[in-house]
């Protein structure tokens, strides 16, 4: 699998946080409105998919386990802030995997917040011990709870062949368990493929359709299409000029309403970072409070342009 971490493509490009390779002043994005906190789990996977972003795999535990121990005081943090977050977030790696990942939801939903679970529906989340812990959750915070399934594409064929041979069954085995238990889902695809928009929208509403999933297809929120993050890709770097150009507030790009906490291999507490779709960049850590991760974040990666600023794309609900 080739590593996304290093790129391929824009030499001289997002190399200075405060300007552009032209000489032109970098855009920023001030924390003005957050509304989801994420917590990554841990990069650990059942599945080693050939586009991860992230390079989660069964051996990859770059970003080791959080425990509930370590959410509490984010949580606490949430309240001193006065951070008005209506939602939590957890991804991985695969969730699930995590022994501590129900604990976890249970704490947050506890504290009155709505939680999000980004999930591949597959082994780890149908062992017995997790189907429990997620029917007793779901009677306890009825609706609270909704558990976002990556199915890169409504067609075997082209899911399979980013994740593996049966994978896409396997996943819609555990959408039809969370079907029959009354979980809410949503679905993450890709887009990979040479298809629009609205023929990627259809394709999946035909699929919900055929097993009576309850999932708004043309709901960007229930079934996100994200843009594919190939940093072999040549992009744009943004501006301060942008803004206007695009017709776009800087309100609009995701690190504006929110932050992940990861814990690192081998450190002693987590940090909190700019974005989910950058763990393993250094200028993208905050520090280990939330009261460091309020500071305006430099648009200084080709994510921050191809995915979230020219893409439009957000990881919350």
């Amino acid at each position: 699998m080739k590593d996304l971490t290093v790129p391929t493509a824009n030499i001289g490009k997002f190399k200075d946080s405060l300007v552009t390779a032209d000489g032109s002043e970098r855009a920023s994005v001030a924390l003005s409105n957050p509304e989801t906190l994420w917590f990554n789990t841990g990069t650990l996977c059942n599945i080693e998919c050939e586009n991860c972003y992230i390079l989660s795999s069964p051996t990859n535990d770059a970003l080791v386990y959080l425990t509930e121990a370590e959410l509490r005081p984010y949580l606490d943090q949430i309240a001193e802030r006065a951070w008005p977050i209506r939602e939590i977030g957890f991804t991985g790696g695969e969730p699930f995997m995590n022994p501590d990942m129900i604990g976890m939801t249970r704490t947050a939903l506890a504290r009155g917040f709505e939680v999000l679970i980004l999930t591949n529906a597959m082994l780890p989340m149908m062992r017995k011990s997790m189907r429990a812990g997620l029917q007793e959750l779901e009677a306890a915070y009825p609706g609270k709870m909704t558990l976002r399934v990556s199915l890169d594409h409504f067609t075997p064929e082209h899911h399979d062949a980013e994740r593996g041979a049966g994978s896409f069954d396997k996943s819609i085995q555990g959408m039809k368990w969370l079907r029959d238990t009354g979980i809410k889902m949503a679905v993450a695809g890709r887009s990979l493929w040479a298809e629009n928009e609205a023929e990627s929208r259809d394709g999946f509403a035909k699929l919900y359709q055929e097993h009576g999933f309850d999932i708004d297809a043309q709901n960007p929120g229930a079934t996100v299409l994200f843009p594919e993050m190939d940093e072999a890709v040549e992009v744009p770097e943004i501006t301060t000029a942008c803004w206007g150009i695009l017709n776009k507030s800087p309100n609009d790009v995701m690190c504006s309403s929110s932050r992940m906490v990861v814990k690192r291999k081998g450190a002693k507490a987590p940090v909190v970072l700019a974005c989910t779709l950058l763990p393993y960049s250094e200028e993208f850590e905050l520090g280990e409070t939330l009261a460091e991760a309020e500071t305006p974040v430099r648009l200084n990666h080709a994510h921050c342009a191809k995915f979230c600023v020219l893409g439009g794309a957000s990881c919350s609900a």
